[in-house]
């Protein structure tokens, strides 16, 4: 390597003298993208989000740093945090070491307060931050900051892959560093990522000449070179040259050695405060590493101003710190395994004898617990319980890592081993849960003991939709139990499963003895489960007033399940107290995407068919937020229905393709007859009329369970499905079904008036058509009133009756408001045969443009115009009386149908439109 100095290379930017700082040469080209990302930001172009990435010691701090210098200078609050090794499990630890600090903080203790309060819910937390942070940018941008993320905690992993995303309007920029693993951060957002490589030899010639001067010895080419290229390697070897002699012919051996022979030189007091030091992580307290040493704090001054000197610490006043993670790693690297575990292992002890939490210890046990440390168990199974409901995966193997301490003949391996099935349960992990059931289960434990790791696995199975082995257990199980919580448990685990069966009057007396089971035992767990399943079987009979009921009860009970009210009530067309309901929810934080996969359902009724599509876009998001795509099939099969109603067949197919390779993982038999029937909605579409019947015959042959939930919204378009197919059988029976539906729920006008319109396609009967028509016009749903009025007024078309154009100009008209062109089309073509103009087509309904203000739904128009003057996402979801979440799906929509990336870019449209429109107006 040559240390000649290069024309015009390696020199600094122009305004930036900070580029002759040890760390930053060479980093010229990702400096200037920074700056670029900071400016855009400055100057209204959106949020941004920028990934430093690169090994240990590469410049990913120093760089961070800088990035945090450029913001401050134009204006930006910052919050400027780090992740840290043995902080992972105290949630949103590595977001609150930023947040909370900075002149001026972005967040105020009180609102950090107020998101604690909420930690365990996820998806609020998330978005609660989100809204605070998108109303502190509304006037000043924000860069936030996150050093060595590969160490976050999983809270803050889960926000840092949602946020960005979710602020992409807001002139917030993000920079995280980490190593090299850039699928953990930004998901869902543009992001500038930057690989930091080794540096140069230019880079490193001048990086010696900052250090050195002018006059570098050739010598020191060859030490630089065993640096690889690690400025901070480099700079290390360079700052003892400086401190040493040299001119000498050979370098001191302590500078080919590092930082080693560095410490060789401390006093051996202090080079054991930093071994202690360094076992407690990059950042630790001195009274912590006072109590490990068996010394007053007071006593180590001595060894804390050597280690500052040696600079080896940092002082931050709360917490000494090793000045860089390599220098930690070199300290830690020295222990012997034996004496690292050891020091680990008193550390815990240590920590919890001084009042600190198990998240506090957890990390030293996961390093040095034993199999058969009692305590160790004891603490990974607090912290387990401490962070399942927000960080499951965690707890997951914190719950693993303490039944694998339990000796296997231990008592309590049961007790260890349950709660690990919960966790892994809980955090979607089905089949290694069953796994370790079974395992336990092999070794036969006492009766009641088999029981209750029975009861628990029913949760793990009914999430497997291994319905026959579900029920298979607990039937055993039920003929071993004696205590009477987990037989009350039990027997609402077989009714749930029961409610898949062709027999539900059993299953509903299984539902009721599990009730009256769970009331005497007084067990908050059996209820739920009791009339959860009682509403799931009501739902599988058809009987929607006693599904309303029992959902109702459970919602009362347990607000989770509040959309399952919901849903129950939209069976019975009681839309009026759904939309209560829905808005007494408003905020709360409890399973976000099902609250929202009922709105959609609620404005699929409504005719709202923009706004429903906009519900499920959020609730899949919301799901995938999660990795937990529960509902992904029923999303994606409504929102084809939705695509086909818009005559828009190639959305259809894809969402259809999203479809089938979602079943094909999974057994469940609602998704498989729920997929089938849209198999069949499709290839009807597509003309192959056969195969779409025979696909409507094998619901109702193979999934009788969905005999009543599947096909009672979409009955006459199963009939007309088996008409032109030629089965008539098959539409007879439909029919058939749709009046005993009917029979069963008198008072719901769509039931009533379903089966007369069904009735009246399968015998050509315009009197049954004309009375479809009249109890429809009574009810609140719209599209169903289009289809009758649409089929009765084709039969009066066909008999030669005039009142044929009334009745079609009121389907058309329906279809038309809704957005179902498709629809709207086939009936405008019979209005011009009604009218006698059969000559040149109007052409039907110009189908909205994909890009521009036009492409706009009326509920984008009215966000739009709402962002437009200043309103927060959270503000324009109180003023339409939406989801916050649902906004931020109009807002992206309309951000990608518009072509721009922030809220500036989106007021200068709207005013050059110059609509005249409220922002609450159509």
């Amino acid at each position: 390597m040559s240390l000649d100095r290069p024309g015009g290379e390696g020199t600094a930017v122009p305004g930036s003298a900070a580029l002759s700082r040890p760390g930053l040469r060479g980093r010229e080209a990702e400096l200037e993208r920074l700056r670029a990302l900071v400016e855009a930001v400055r100057d209204g172009e959106g949020g941004a989000i920028a990934l430093l990435l690169g090994e240990p010691g590469i410049g990913k701090t120093v760089l961070l740093q800088e990035t945090v210098s450029i913001a401050r200078a134009h204006g930006f609050v910052v919050s400027h945090g780090r992740a840290e090794e043995l902080h992972e499990l105290a949630p949103l630890a590595s977001l609150a070491s930023g947040l909370l600090r900075g002149d001026p903080p972005l967040l105020s203790s009180t609102d950090f307060a107020d998101l604690a309060g909420h930690h365990d819910q996820r998806i609020w937390l998330v978005e609660r931050l989100a809204q605070l942070i998108e109303e502190r940018s509304a006037g000043t941008p924000v860069l936030i900051a996150v050093d060595d993320v590969q160490w976050a905690d999983p809270l803050s992993r889960f926000a840092l892959s949602v946020m960005p995303a979710r602020l992409l309007s807001s002139p917030v920029l993000w920079v995280v560093t980490g190593r090299n693993d850039p699928e953990l951060y930004g998901q869902g957002a543009p992001a500038t990522t930057l690989p930091l490589r080794p540096l140069s030899d230019t880079a490193l010639a001048e990086l010696a000449r900052d250090v050195l001067g002018e006059d570098v010895p050739e010598q020191v080419a060859e030490l630089l070179d065993g640096a690889g290229g690690n400025p901070f390697l480099a700079a290390e070897l360079l700052t003892g040259i400086a401190a040493s002699d040299a001119d000498a012919p050979e370098p001191p051996e302590r500078l080919v050695l590092g930082v080693r022979d560095r410490l060789a030189d401390l006093r051996p007091g202090t080079l054991h405060f930093l071994r202690i030091g360094s076992v407690l992580g990059r950042a630790f307290s001195l009274a912590d590493a006072a109590a490990l040493c068996g010394r007053p704090a007071s006593g180590l001054s001595a060894e804390v101003d050597e280690a500052i000197a040696a600079a080896l610490l940092h002082d931050e006043g709360e917490r000494l710190l090793f000045r860089h993670d390599l220098l930690r790693q070199a300290v830690y690297a020295d222990l012997a395994p034996s004496v690292r575990r050891a020091l680990h292992r008193e550390a815990a002890s240590r920590l919890v004898a001084t009042g600190r939490s198990s998240t506090d210890a957890v990390p030293h046990l996961l390093k040095s617990a034993e199999p058969g440390d009692q305590e160790a168990i004891g603490l990974l199974g607090t912290a387990a319980t401490d962070v399942i409901a927000v960080m499951p995966d965690l707890a997951a193997d914190l719950a693993v890592r303490a039944l694998e301490l339990v000796p296997p003949h231990a008592p309590m391996v049961f007790d260890v081993g349950e709660r690990a099935i919960v966790a892994l349960t809980r955090a979607g992990r089905y089949t290694q849960a069953r796994d370790t059931g079974d395992t336990l289960l092999a070794r036969q434990p006492p009766l009641d003991v088999f029981a209750r790791l029975q009861s628990v696995l029913g949760d793990t199975l009914w999430h497997l939709d291994d319905v026959h082995e579900l029920t298979r257990r607990s039937t055993a199980a039920l003929a071993a139990v004696t205590d009477p919580v987990i037989r009350a448990r039990l027997t609402a685990r077989l009714a749930m499963a029961r409610s898949r069966g062709r027999d539900l009057g059993a299953a509903r007396e299984t539902g009721e003895r599990a009730l009256a089971e769970a009331e005497r035992a007084g067990d908050r767990e059996a209820r739920v489960l009791a009339l959860w399943g009682l509403g799931e079987i009501a739902l599988n009979a058809g009987d929607c007033a006693a599904a309303v009921e029992h959902h109702s009860a459970l919602s009362v009970f347990d607000t989770a399940f509040l959309p399952e009210e919901a849903v129950a009530r939209i069976h019975t067309d009681d839309f009026d107290t759904v939309r209560r309901l829905l808005r007494t929810a408003g905020d709360d934080p409890l399973r976000p995407a099902m609250l929202i996969w009922a709105q959609g359902t609620l404005n699929m009724g409504l005719g709202r068919l923009d706004d429903a599509d906009a519900d499920f876009v959020t609730a899949e998001r919301l799901e995938a937020d999660l990795h937990i795509p529960a509902n992904l099939v029923n999303i994606r099969v409504n929102r084809g229905l939705l695509a086909l109603l818009r005559g828009d067949r190639e959305a259809a197919r894809e969402h259809l393709d999203v479809v089938r390779a979602t079943v094909a993982g999974r057994p469940n038999t609602g998704n498989h007859a729920t997929h089938r029937y849209f198999e069949a909605v499709v290839a009807d579409a597509d003309g192959d009329h056969a195969a779409a019947a025979e696909l409507v015959r094998s619901v109702q042959r193979d999934h009788h369970f969905l005999r009543w939930r599947l096909l009672r919204p979409h009955v006459v378009q199963a009939v007309r499905i088996a008409l032109r197919g030629g089965e008539r059988n098959l539409a007879e029976d439909l029919a058939a079904q749709a009046a005993e539906h009917a029979t069963r729920n008198p008072s719901v006008p769509t039931a009533q008036g379903t089966a007369a319109h069904a009735a009246g396609l399968v015998n050509a009967d315009h009197g049954l058509l004309e009375r479809a028509v009249r109890i429809l016009l009574t009810g609140p749903r719209p599209l169903p009133l289009a289809a009758a009025s649409a089929d009765l007024g084709r039969a009066l078309l066909a008999a030669g009756d005039a009142a044929a154009t009334p009745t079609l100009t009121r389907a058309h008209d329906i279809y038309a408001q809704a957005g179902a062109d498709a629809e709207a089309d086939r009936v405008q073509a019979d209005l011009e045969r009604a009218t006698s103009r059969t000559g040149r087509r109007s052409g039907g309904l110009r189908p909205r443009p994909g890009q521009g203000w036009d492409a706009l739904t009326a509920s984008e128009r009215k966000v739009a115009r709402l962002i437009a003057v200043g309103h927060t996402n959270r503000s324009a979801a109180e003023v339409l009386v939406v989801s916050p979440h649902t906004v931020n799906t109009h807002l992206a929509s309309i951000f990608r149908k518009l072509s721009v990336r922030s809220r500036v870019h989106l007021a200068r449209i709207v005013l050059a439109e110059g609509d005249a429109g409220t922002a609450t107006g159509g």
